[in-house]
């Protein structure tokens, strides 16, 4: 059978590859990296279902026909479970052979140039904020490639603006699952008391105001990816339960009855220095190992400041498509002051300052005096003094500019008052940390991250 079908493929101009039994037939998928994989369930050494077990994980586009003189119910559901193609049974007529395999093939072509396309979009789209050619960003390309086939947990670090969720998200759309959803949680932003629910979901009438069944970010991911985004702020009790989650592959509703089975790709990010909390009892040293299994650091943009130019680039032709502006390029003087800043808020940083600087433009070019003061050399501590409005210049005043400037030197004032403190910082202020974060964000600012708890403990 194994040297007719050879032969019947052949003649249709395909290239073929023989073997015998289930570990020869391992090796050929892992070599040969097949466009399509035959196999028959019983073989001398294995089975057809290892064949395919492989198949899975060292090519997941590639489709797999399973065929059988011992068909049963279960084995055919076990087999379009691992996710075989397609199920035939021997003796089958060759022309319903030769249908199948032209219907893989195609199917094959089609994910094919949907990755392509993706692929594309990938690099110009937000995905821009990964583009560099840095030492440090074409390893964190390389391992993203590598790690897109298959479903291995990843953690993503770096600091806040780096962009670990456009990652997370590279990770997504390169990768076998794309065609399911990704679900962004952060943990956060959901109160300690809603946390299980929204990981997990519920059942009708598992608390007040449970009046239906909820399905949690899990169970509600079906197939694709699950992004953890600052895992670090998980409480201790909830990294109990996705500890549980990430081994069994199973949840449990809140007020339901057994588990339910899920299918789901974690990427878990961070900010936080992780070994350090756990040495601290602030997170699980199991659960930290298990999310761990492959790390990608994302670099700050200061150590990869050769990628700046490229990224104006990018950004400038985004913006003008979303602003509808027509800033075509920036003069060599400002990418020189550009490269000289320390950029404490990051990729996320540039863009604001790219927007900002592409927003009040007011022709094609963005110069030196279409950015920010504290780019362009003026003092960061000094506090402006606010303009009287009986006292408006007649030239008149750069409001937003102002007011931005003004904000930037209180929260930084306030940032050195209590060492980098953003908590206490926030309250000098009088602002909620949540407003205060927020507001150091779309500003670029930077600052001690403390641990929340040990300020606590502190105070």
């Amino acid at each position: 059978m194994r040297d007719f079908l050879e032969i019947l493929l052949r003649k249709g101009g395909h290239d073929v590859r023989l073997a015998d039994d289930a570990p020869a037939g391992i090796v050929a998928v892992g070599t040969f990296k097949p466009d399509m994989i035959i196999t028959d369930l019983r073989l001398k050494t294995g089975s057809g279902m290892d064949v395919l077990a492989a198949a899975r994980r060292l090519s997941p586009q590639t489709p797999v026909l399973m065929v059988t003189a011992f068909a049963t119910a279960e084995t055919a559901v076990a087999a379009m479970k691992l996710g075989a193609f397609h199920y035939l049974i021997k003796p089958f007529k060759v022309d319903e052979l030769q249908v199948q395999v032209e219907r893989a093939l195609e199917v094959r072509g089609l994910k094919q140039e949907n990755q392509a396309l993706r692929e594309h979009l990938l690099g110009s789209s937000a995905q821009a904020q990964l583009l560099g050619d840095s030492a440090s960003m074409r390893e964190v390309q390389d391992i993203i490639a590598k790690v897109a086939q298959t479903r291995t947990n990843v953690l993503v670090t770096g600091e806040s603006g780096t962009g670990k969720e456009l990652v997370a998200r590279a990770i997504h759309l390169r990768g076998p699952r794309a065609d399911a959803p990704f679900l962004v949680f952060h943990c956060g932003a959901v109160p300690e008391g809603l946390l299980e629910s929204e990981l997990f979901g519920h059942v009708k009438g598992a608390f007040t105001g449970a009046t239906h069944h909820k399905p949690g970010i899990f169970e509600a991911a079906k197939g694709g990816t699950v992004f953890l985004d600052e895992i670090g702020e998980l409480p201790v009790n909830m990294q109990v339960k996705l500890l549980r989650v990430l081994q069994e592959r199973v949840v449990h509703r809140v007020g339901g009855q057994g588990g339910l089975e899920v299918d789901a790709r974690v990427i878990a990010a961070t900010h936080r220095d992780l070994p350090k909390r756990v040495a601290q009892g602030a997170f699980r040293e199991d659960l930290y190992y298990r999310l761990n299994v492959i790390q990608i650091r994302m670099p700050p943009l200061r150590d990869r400041r050769e990628d700046i130019p490229r990224l104006c680039e990018a950004f400038l032709t985004r913006l003008n498509s979303d602003l509808g502006t027509a800033v075509l390029s920036i003069t060599d003087e400002a990418l020189a002051v550009l490269a000289k800043h320390d950029y404490p808020g990051n990729v996320r940083e540039l863009q604001n300052i790219l927007e900002r600087g592409v927003t009040l433009s007011g022709g094609t070019v963005l110069d030196v005096d279409g950015l920010p003061e504290h780019i362009r050399g003026a003092p960061r501590s000094t506090l402006p003094t606010p303009v009287d409005a009986a006292d408006l210049p007649a030239e008149g005043v750069d409001l937003v500019a102002l007011v931005e400037a003004y904000e930037r030197a209180l929260l930084e004032k306030a940032l050195k008052a209590t060492g980098g403190r953003k908590k206490r910082a926030a309250a000098l202020l009088k602002l909620t940390f949540r407003s205060f974060r927020y507001r150091a964000q779309k500003l670029g600012i930077g600052g001690v991250d403390v641990d929340l708890e040990e300020e606590d403990r502190e105070e």
